[in-house]
C-alpha cells in the first residue's frame, strides 16, 4: 500500500447520511447542556427524526440550541452498520433489531475512528518496519467491519487501542522529528512535548508551535490565532472553543472532523485534505 492509497482511505472516512437509518440520532444518550436542550435516552429518536431519517431542523440546529449535532461525526460508521452490519434493515421497518443495531454502532464508529488513525500514519513517509506493522493492524481493522452484530458486541477495543497506540505515538515522533531536523529555527525551541496538558484558554496567538506534541491536551478555550501548526500531534486532544482563525493546520496530525467541529475557525484556517470547513466557520 502507498502513500496514496492510504490518504484516500482516510479521505474516503466520511458520513454518508442518506444510507444510515438516522442512528446518531437515536443510539446515542443526550444530556441537557449548552450543546442539546434536550434529554435524551439512548434508542429513542429525537423529536426532530423525520420518517425518511432526515432532520426537519438540519439547517437550524445552532439556531435551536442542537450544536452538538453539528460537531459529531461518525465517520462513516453510520451507513456500515445500516447496509453491511444489518443488510439494510432498519430498526423501524424491524424492531427486533433496534437494540443490537443500537450498540453496534458505536463499536463500528471506533473501529472507523482507528482505521481513520492508521490510515493517516500510513499517508507519511515513515520506515517501513512501522509501515509493516500498520498495514497489518490496518487489515485486521477492516475485517472487523464486516463482522457481524454478535461478534462487533464481543470484541474488546481495549486491546486493538492498546497495540495500536505505541504505533500511532512512534509515526507522530518520526515525522515530528523529521520536521524539527529540517527547520534549523525549531532547534532552539526547548520544549516540544505538551502530551496530556492543562492548557485551557492559553494564549498562543501567532507562536510558531510546528512538530508540537499536543496529545490527549486539554486545550479548551485556547487562543491559536494565525498559529502555525503544522507537523502538530493532535491524537485526542480536546479542541472544544479553540479559535484557529487564520491558523496553518493544514499538515496537522491525527485530526478529525469532530475536534475541528468542535472549534472555531474562519475562511482563511488551512486545514488537512481530509478534514471539511465546518459550515459555521463560514455563516
Amino acid at each position: 500500500m502507498d502513500n496514496k492509497t492510504a490518504k484516500n482511505i482516510r479521505e474516503n472516512l466520511t458520513a454518508d447520511c442518506t444510507k444510515c437509518f438516522g442512528l446518531c440520532c437515536t443510539a446515542l444518550n443526550i444530556v441537557a447542556s449548552s450543546d442539546f436542550p434536550i434529554n435524551k435516552s439512548a434508542g429513542t429518536p429525537c423529536m426532530n427524526l423525520q420518517s425518511d431519517y432526515s432532520c426537519q431542523i438540519h439547517s437550524q440546529l445552532r439556531e435551536k440550541g442542537f450544536k452538538g449535532c453539528t460537531v459529531f461525526d461518525c465517520l462513516g460508521a453510520g451507513q456500515v452498520v445500516s447496509q453491511v452490519t444489518f443488510n439494510g434493515q432498519s430498526w423501524r421497518e424491524n424492531p427486533d433489531i433496534g437494540k443490537k443495531m443500537f450498540q453496534v454502532f458505536p463499536i463500528m464508529e471506533q473501529i472507523h475512528e482507528m482505521i481513520a488513525y492508521v490510515a493517516e500514519a500510513l499517508s507519511y513517509n515513515i520506515p517501513d518496519d512501522l509501515a509493516d506493522k500498520l498495514r497489518k493492524q490496518l487489515k485486521e481493522l477492516q475485517d472487523l467491519t464486516e463482522l457481524d452484530a454478535d461478534n462487533l458486541l464481543s470484541l474488546d477495543l481495549v486491546m486493538y487501542r492498546f497495540s495500536l497506540n505505541e504505533l500511532l505515538t512512534s509515526a507522530s515522533d518520526f515525522v515530528r522529528r523529521n520536521t524539527i531536523d529540517k527547520m534549523p529555527s525549531l532547534r532552539k525551541i526547548k520544549e516540544f512535548n505538551h502530551a496530556r496538558a492543562d492548557l485551557m484558554g492559553k494564549k498562543l496567538k501567532g507562536k510558531d508551535l510546528r512538530a508540537t506534541d499536543f496529545r490527549g491536551a486539554y486545550l479548551i478555550a485556547a487562543d491559536m490565532r494565525n498559529t502555525d501548526l503544522r507537523a502538530v500531534n493532535f491524537i485526542g486532544a480536546d479542541l472544544r472553543g479553540v479559535n484557529f482563525s487564520g491558523a496553518n493546520l493544514s499538515t496537522s496530525m491525527f485530526l478529525t472532523q469532530m475536534q475541528i467541529n468542535s472549534a472555531k475557525g474562519d475562511v482563511k484556517t488551512s486545514l488537512p485534505s481530509h478534514i471539511h470547513r465546518p459550515s459555521h466557520w463560514i455563516n
